[in-house]
C-alpha cells in the first residue's frame, strides 16, 4: 500500500496543501516516526496520523476520480506490444512528457 500512496502522491501530491506535502513527505520520504514530526512542528502525534490518513484517502479519491495512474499503466502496457520501434519510441516520448 505505501509504494501506491506514494506513487499517487507523485502524481497529484501538487493538488494537497502546504501541510499536507510537509507532513506526508517527513513521514514518508524521510521515514520520521509520528512523534519526531509531531516534536517537530508542535502538534499532537494524533494530528499528524489524521492528516497522513486523511492525505491517503485524498490521494486514493483523486484517482479514483482522474484515473491518471491508471490510464499509464494502460498507456505502458500498449507500448510494450507495440512492434514497430519508430512508433514505440514516438508514443513513449510522447508519454514521458505527460
Amino acid at each position: 500500500m505505501n509504494n501506491k500512496i506514494v506513487l499517487l502522491y507523485d502524481i497529484y501530491g501538487k493538488l494537497l496543501t502546504e501541510k499536507q506535502r510537509l507532513y506526508f513527505e517527513e513521514y514518508y520520504f524521510k521515514n520520521l516516526s509520528l512523534s519526531e514530526i509531531s516534536d517537530t512542528y508542535k502538534v499532537s502525534r494524533n494530528a499528524i496520523h489524521k492528516q497522513l490518513k486523511v492525505v491517503e484517502e485524498l490521494l486514493i479519491n483523486y484517482e479514483n476520480i482522474l484515473k491518471i495512474n491508471k490510464k499509464t499503466e494502460l498507456l505502458n502496457k500498449i507500448i510494450e506490444n507495440i512492434k514497430d520501434e519508430d512508433l514505440k519510441n514516438i508514443i513513449s516520448k510522447l508519454n514521458d512528457r505527460m
